[in-house]
């Protein structure tokens, strides 16, 4: 085989590897909290606590199936389920800080269940930060270690072999109360 041949042959295997990746890239679908509750759910029970479980008719247990087996990037906090010193190897995405372990659970529809490809490395519970990856709508059960005890928390949805990155901020949080106890959890970078 020649050199030139050679030569060219690479050539169009890295463009071709530049274009599937540049198409992988075009196809995840950039989404909100709000794409993975029924429209017809209400965002909070009122104006003044984020949407919790025990609230809803349906407790949130209803999944948004249009989006199964999307690959999809969502932004929210990192609680961790399993993890050693500061790497994490599974952690519950939620969509604001205080969710799960200091306050009312949010429903399953709010909840993503992540198993980074690679452990996430993090330093604190509730860092912001973006998950991309297959989105499963399934109710899945995990144990949450917190202070008190444990929690058995139900997600409505796993993300696995997922690619992780961290973010300045969450861009459709819900935000808390300005009197809640829990204020100091929301990381904002002045």
């Amino acid at each position: 085989m020649s050199k030139r041949f050679k030569s060219i042959a690479m050539l169009a295997a890295v463009l071709t590897l530049a274009a599937t990746g540049a198409d992988a890239a075009a196809d995840v679908a950039h989404i909100f909290w709000k794409d993975l509750r029924p429209a017809t759910q209400a965002v909070a029970a009122d104006a003044n606590l984020p949407m919790i479980a025990a609230k809803l008719p349906d407790h949130g247990e209803t999944l948004s199936l249009n989006l199964q087996d999307k690959t999809i990037q969502l932004a929210g906090y990192a609680l961790p389920v399993d993890r050693e010193g500061d790497l994490v190897y599974q952690f519950l995405l939620v969509p604001w800080t205080g969710a799960c372990s200091h306050m009312p659970t949010p429903p399953p529809n709010q909840i993503v269940l992540v198993t980074p490809a690679h452990p996430y490395k993090m330093a604190e519970a509730y860092q912001p930060v973006s998950v991309t990856g297959v989105l499963k709508p399934g109710l899945e059960k995990s144990q949450l270690f917190i202070l008190d005890g444990v929690l058995i928390v139900q997600s409505g949805y796993t993300v696995r072999k997922a690619e992780v990155t961290g973010v300045e901020n969450v861009p459709d949080a819900v935000t808390l109360p300005v009197n809640s106890p829990w204020n100091f959890l929301n990381k904002k970078k002045n």
